[in-house]
This record gives structure tokens, sequence and C-alpha cells, in this order.
């Protein structure tokens, strides 16, 4: 548990809240409070992120934001800086199995909706909500500025930073991500599993265009994404995530770059044609963690530090910026009406509100491990019979493209 020992703090350095991470997810939150109303330290251990400057060649990690995403993006002034910079729709998703027949298509159409999604770089999406947050006049950024102690105090918490500068408020939130250091300090554990998966991410240039397409292949029971991306015009690039093992993810991270856009071009069947990889590849090890706790007295988790999953559906940034949505809501609620916005009455109802919803999708991402996974010929057979038959059936696609654009349950109002 977090040490109850207060220190005295200057006046300007008590807030109304205190976010710990400066990511989509933190960001994001910060200047939903800051809109309401409230004064909001942002508290990042790493430098001030850059100026983000478009480079003809794409970034290595991107996120397929959904439109409920873009609603909450676009409400807070973020999502025109993204159009502006780079974002690439997708309308159609193909998935198909390697191993057999199984394939199912979707698209937006069908959805009743413009688009599915889009693919963006972290870093486009990153740069334009920092842009946003500074036209914010209630926020305060510490930057280089890591996190040394965390205490509790009569009317709430107390960050200790390291370089000897101590702030106040009566809520703090934890944005730090999957290894959150201020989860630890608050003392809540977290579920963890191992998924005995690697994320290989590269940017490749295909032969044919994407055709605004988001296409997955399970390869050898291993999904191989390939996300379009448009750049200055030319629809023929996508960003490539290939969850693998870590056998072969260290293979592919040793390949020529040649070696390596052949191999990405033969995994996908040759649907793109001739792939030319414009970087080596990149790879990170993939593990599920869900804290047993979202919240504590003055304090909660959001994004990674609260959950992180399996990038099959590219849901995790989506299911960060609702919890920010919604701690938001319940927050600025309870803080407008006099209400006691940092005690625990208040955040267990975000608590309620995301957490059956994100592990809802941790069991999808692990039940769909397992199906593909498999080489039983039992199951082989069963997932190529159910991806044809639900393609046949528009009514179950349907629900199915609702779920994965993001209207799930009860949006906050920002995000309708």
């Amino acid at each position: 548990m977090p040490s109850s020992k207060e220190l005295p703090i200057p006046p300007d350095r008590c807030y109304d809240a205190i976010i710990v991470g400066a990511g989509m997810v933190g960001a994001t939150l910060c200047w939903l409070l800051a809109n309401a109303g409230m004064r909001v330290a942002l508290v990042e251990a790493q430098s001030a992120p850059p100026k983000h400057a478009l480079s003809e060649r794409p970034g290595t990690r991107v996120s397929a934001l959904t439109p409920v995403s873009q609603r909450l993006l676009t409400h807070v002034g973020a999502w025109p800086l993204m159009v502006e910079a780079r974002v690439t729709p997708y309308r159609y998703m193909q998935v198909w199995d390697a191993e057999g027949s199984g394939e199912i298509a979707f698209s937006a159409d069908e959805a009743g909706v413009p688009v599915l999604g889009h693919i963006v770089e972290n870093d486009v999406t990153l740069s334009a909500l920092h842009v946003a947050l500074a036209r914010q006049a209630k926020v305060s950024m510490y930057f280089d500025a890591p996190v040394a102690a965390l205490a509790e105090t009569a009317s709430g918490r107390q960050l200790c930073l390291a370089n000897g500068q101590v702030l106040h408020a009566s809520l703090i939130v934890a944005a730090d991500g999957a290894r959150s250091a201020l989860r630890e300090m608050a003392g809540i554990d977290v579920v963890s599993e191992s998924m005995g998966q690697e994320a290989v991410v590269t940017t490749v240039h295909c032969e044919r265009p994407h055709g605004d397409t988001a296409r997955q292949a399970f390869v050898d029971g291993c999904p191989l994404a390939f996300l379009p991306l448009t750049v200055q015009g030319d629809a023929h690039y996508c960003s490539i995530v290939w969850s693998t093992t870590p056998a072969h993810a260290n293979e592919l991270c040793e390949l020529t770059q040649a070696s390596l856009g052949d191999t990405l071009g033969n995994a996908l069947g040759g649907r793109m044609g001739a792939v030319t990889a414009c970087d080596r590849a990149y790879r990170f090890a993939l593990v599920q963690r869900h804290a047993r706790d979202y919240v504590q007295p003055h304090f909660a988790l959001v994004g990674d530090a609260a959950h992180s999953l399996h990038p099959l559906a590219g849901q995790g940034v989506n299911l960060g910026l609702m919890d920010a949505a919604v701690l938001a809501e319940e927050v600025t609620a309870a803080w407008r009406r006099g209400a006691p916005w940092g005690e625990l009455g208040t955040l267990k109802r975000y608590a309620r509100r995301r957490r059956g919803d994100n592990q809802r999708m941790l069991g999808l991402m692990k039940g769909f491990k397992v199906l593909f996974g498999s080489h039983d010929p039992a199951l082989t057979l069963a997932r190529n019979l159910g991806m044809s038959g639900m393609h046949q059936l528009a009514p179950l696609k349907r629900i199915v493209m609702r779920q994965a654009t993001g209207e799930r349950g009860r949006l906050p109002v920002t995000c309708r």
C-alpha cells in the first residue's frame, strides 16, 4: 500500500487531478478533465514528444481506431489535426485461414457506416493530442519527471517526483502503460498470462493497392495483418503486425529487407503481389494483463495500466480511450455537482462500466488464439465452416461489425 507520510505542498502544486502517463490515453483523459474546468497535471517520465514531422515512410507502430474513438478524438479537437497529417480509412476487412478454405469479408456498407475504422500512426495521434492539450489553460505539464513515491493524505494522494517536487490531488490516475510503476506503488495486483507469442511489426510497399481493405490471414495459427496506409496519395503501403512464435519472430527480425518482403508476400498467399519491406522488422512480447482492481480511494487505472491484450483485433487503444471517456464522465459529473470526485463511490461507477467490457474482450482474444492456434483437424474444420457460415449470415455479420466498430453498451456522451 502507498505510504501514509504527508509532505507540505505549495498551493501551485495542488490539483484537482493528476494523470501519470502522457500517451494517447493519458493525454485524452487530461484534456477531458481540463475542458470541464478542472485543474489537471500531466506527469510523464520521458521527455516532451517532439513536434511530429511526417516522413514519406510511415511509422511502424499504428492503431486501428474505431468510429467511436474517432468521435471522441473529434470532441477533443485532435481528429482534424490527425486528418491534416495522415489517416487511412478502411471500408473493408478480409479474414481467412491459410490452412483451409474458411474466409469472411466485412464492408462498411453492410454495417451501415461510412468506414469500419482508420489506421493511424501512433505518433500522428499523440502529436495531435498534445497540440490540443497545449490549448487548455488549466493543464500543467511535467516532463522528464519519473514518479519516486505515491502517498495517501487526508484529502487525496501525493506524488513525490524524482526531481524532489511534490504534487497533490484528490484524484491520481495511472495511465503509464502495461508495466505501470504507479500501479505497483498502489499495491494493485495483475493477472498476467504470456500468450507465447511476439508481435513483429514493420511497414511494406505492395505491388497492388490496398483498396481501403484491412487483411488478416491466420498462418500456422498465427495472425498476420496487412493494415492499409496511404502516404501522399500512394495507396500501396501497409503496416504489418504478425503475431508469431518467439523463434519465428527472431528469424523475421534477422532477415534482410529484401527477404523480409518476400516472406511476408508469400505468407499472404500473393494477394498483394510483390511486397517490398520499407524497414527492418521489430518485435515485442505479447502478454495479456488485467488488474484485479481498477480503483482505490483517490486512485484509478486506465488503458494498458488496467488491461493489455493481444493485438489480434486491434482493440487495445480503443479500450483505453473508452476508459478515459467513461472515467472523465463520472469524475466531471461529480465535480460539477460539488460531490467528492476522488472518493471510492465515484470511482467504482467507472470501474463497473468498464471492467466487464474489457474482460469480455480479453476473453475473446484468448479464445481466438486457442481456436486458430490449434492444428487439431476437428478444430480446423470447425473454424473454417464457422467463418464461411458467418459470411453468408448478414444479420450475424452486422452484430459482429457493430461490436468491432466500438458500438457496445452505454457510450459516454463524448463518444456518441
